[in-house]
């Protein structure tokens, strides 16, 4: 493609995106980190429970670090995690060298006696059974710290997006 049509290429998608961003702002989409947004409405303002398993540390953990550890909190957060592990694959003498982790996360946000939201949300990892046995429970805690880092990072979403509907 020459230099004039990528030019000419680039003019209709750069106008197309100016029209598409100012139609989404003509039906009252706003931005939840723009002026008037509400990404910032829930920071530091959520407890979480107390974690009694790793899982819910690092869930914990990753939660507290993304939303700020709470003062006063008006609003509580009660998660409710779930794993399971599948065999994935296998060698021909029937070891098994891939697992998949699927965790689960159904959540409730509520202030005082009064829920507010409540959802829930899954996702998956993998690690591989491979190596030594010291590399492979390395292979497995990372696989499950990375899953609650993304259940973690989706609750958190929908918590956000779902700020604007929460009572001031």
């Amino acid at each position: 493609m020459w230099l004039s049509e990528r030019r000419k290429f680039l003019g209709k998608c750069l106008g197309g995106l100016a029209l598409a961003s100012l139609s989404l702002t003509a039906c009252g989409f706003t931005p939840v980190y723009g002026p008037q947004g509400t990404g910032d409405r829930l920071q530091g303002k959520i407890t979480l429970q107390a974690p009694e398993t790793r899982n819910s540390y690092q869930f914990n953990r990753h939660f507290e670090t993304r939303m700020g550890r709470p003062a006063n909190a008006p609003y509580v957060l009660k998660v409710k995690l779930s794993t399971e592990e599948l065999d994935q694959g296998a060698t021909s003498t029937g070891n098994t060298t891939r697992f998949k982790v699927t965790g689960y996360a159904n959540y409730v946000l509520s202030e005082g006696k009064t829920q507010l939201l409540s959802g829930s949300t899954s996702a998956f990892t993998g690690y591989s059974n491979t190596g030594s046995t010291v590399a492979t429970m390395a292979s497995e805690n990372d696989a499950y710290e990375r899953l609650m880092v993304i259940l973690a990072d989706q609750v958190i979403d929908d918590l956000i997006l779902s700020a604007g509907n929460l009572p001031e």
